[in-house]
């Protein structure tokens, strides 16, 4: 008989985006630790930002949770196997029921809430409403029929006669209030234009968020959350996957200027026989000694003047391109690899690898994907389906007509003409970021590799 496994564990979702949810989640996160309970956070969503919070707070990775790019059975599995602390907390993304379209919950934090059977606590902000906030808290409860909301958090409250207005209002809805947060401006998370700083990026925003955490913290039912986490649902025990012996090592680009992964990727990695190599472009002389090198997403715009300055990295990249070593770059990796990147009125000059200049915009594209490979390449052969996400503010300029292109897309942007990932000799670079557990990309990944280290 199949072993079930207790995992306590509560979602944190938002009425909107932009409520508090990373805040309140970090605060809820922080005082049950304080109380000597481990945690493990997840993410629900794409997002690569939050979960630098979220792990910054917990002491633990935080892991991603999408129903489009992983699919429904991958989310279960990398819930339940990275489960192993004594409380999984999970915030959501964008308001409760926003996902994939506006004609169903798919992707949504709903949607991940009802395939891990959790109770929600839902988010709103009560900053410019008082009564009024009792008929939107009706609105997420009756929206749909299983709503899972077990419990309610007000943030931003002006005052204590603000807090009564809506705790009077909420009365005959009888869904608990579990915290009545104070407005604080002095207690919010700076931002910039793809939602918050990375913590990796400044010294002192580890310390920041740690002191919201607990100055909000005290505002919170921490004993009724706990409670609520506990009285969850059992799952049944996953077999764990086979990991390989390490067969060939990969470098991993991880600094300030590239730090969008999932850790699920580097898992996949490992299982599939790589060891991972990290190193930084912005201040290392050339990348370890290595058979593939794996670029993800970030800020290469943002840090483009330390980019640009290490030429011996640069050179160093060029040419294990130029000698056919696999390489994989993701957004950020894509920008890095191109001549340059226009940020700001000033022009850094990147690697060189493709013939084509990045310029930053003032649209962003923000979508999932879907594509089908054209052409073998490092991570999926011809025909297979491709599921991911793009979120950039940057556009590739100049980018030749007989480029070649390993993707086509049907739902999203892509580089150019809803073409993704660029190919030059054997590097492999797209705006759409995958998750390789959604298929064989890991494997692919690393037979390329082994190759090129024979």
């Amino acid at each position: 008989m199949a072993k079930k496994l207790k995992i306590p564990r509560v979602v944190i979702a938002g009425a909107t985006s932009g409520v508090g949810k990373t805040s309140i989640t970090c605060s809820i996160i922080h005082a049950m630790r304080n109380r000597g309970y481990s945690i493990q956070p997840f993410k629900v969503g794409p997002d690569y930002i939050d979960p630098t919070y979220l792990s910054a707070v917990s002491g633990n990775p935080a892991r991603n949770l999408d129903s489009w790019i992983m699919g429904e059975d991958a989310v279960t599995r990398s819930f339940v196997t990275n489960s192993t602390s004594d409380i999984s907390v999970i915030e959501g993304v964008m308001g409760y029921y926003d996902g994939f379209s506006g004609s169903s919950n798919l992707s949504s934090t709903h949607h991940i809430a009802t395939i891990l059977q959790s109770p929600v606590i839902l988010v709103l902000d009560a900053s410019k409403t008082a009564r009024s906030i009792a008929a939107t808290a009706l609105g997420y409860v009756k929206f749909h029929k299983n709503s899972r909301i077990v419990g309610l958090v007000l943030n931003k409250l002006g005052s204590k006669k603000h807090e009564h207005m809506c705790r009077t209002a909420l009365a005959s809805l009888k869904i608990p209030i579990i915290g009545c947060v104070p407005k604080n401006p002095e207690l919010s998370l700076e931002s910039r234009h793809l939602g918050l700083i990375p913590i990796i990026e400044q010294d002192d925003l580890k310390h920041h968020v740690t002191k919201i955490a607990k100055s909000l913290a005290g505002y919170l039912d921490i004993n009724k959350i706990v409670s609520i986490a506990k009285q969850s649902s059992t799952f049944i025990q996953i077999k764990g996957e086979k990991t390989e012996k390490a067969k060939v090592t990969i470098g991993v680009a991880l600094d300030k200027s590239f730090n969008f992964y999932y850790y699920d990727n580097f898992d996949a990695l490992r299982r599939e026989g790589a060891k991972l190599e990290f190193f930084s472009p912005i201040s290392d002389s050339s990348p370890p000694d290595c058979s593939g090198l794996y670029i993800g997403g970030g800020f290469p715009e943002v840090l483009g003047q330390p980019l640009a300055k290490n030429h011996t990295m640069k050179k160093s990249i060029k040419k294990l391109a130029e000698d056919n070593m696999p390489i994989y770059g993701e957004c950020g990796g894509l920008m890095y690899l191109t001549k340059s990147i226009d940020y700001t009125s000033k022009k850094y000059k990147m690697v060189g690898l493709f013939d084509a200049e990045t310029s930053m915009e003032k649209r962003m594209v923000l979508n999932y994907t879907k594509g089908n490979v054209v052409s073998n390449c490092l991570v999926a052969k011809k025909s297979a389906k491709l599921f991911g996400h793009e979120f950039h503010y940057s556009e590739l300029k100049s980018v030749p007509k007989d480029s070649k292109f390993a993707y086509e897309l049907s739902i999203g942007v892509g580089i150019k003409n809803k073409k993704d990932g660029l190919v030059e000799y054997n590097t492999l670079a797209s705006y759409m970021h995958l998750y390789f557990d959604r298929s064989l990309h890991a494997r692919n990944f690393i037979t390329s590799c082994l190759k090129y280290s024979r």
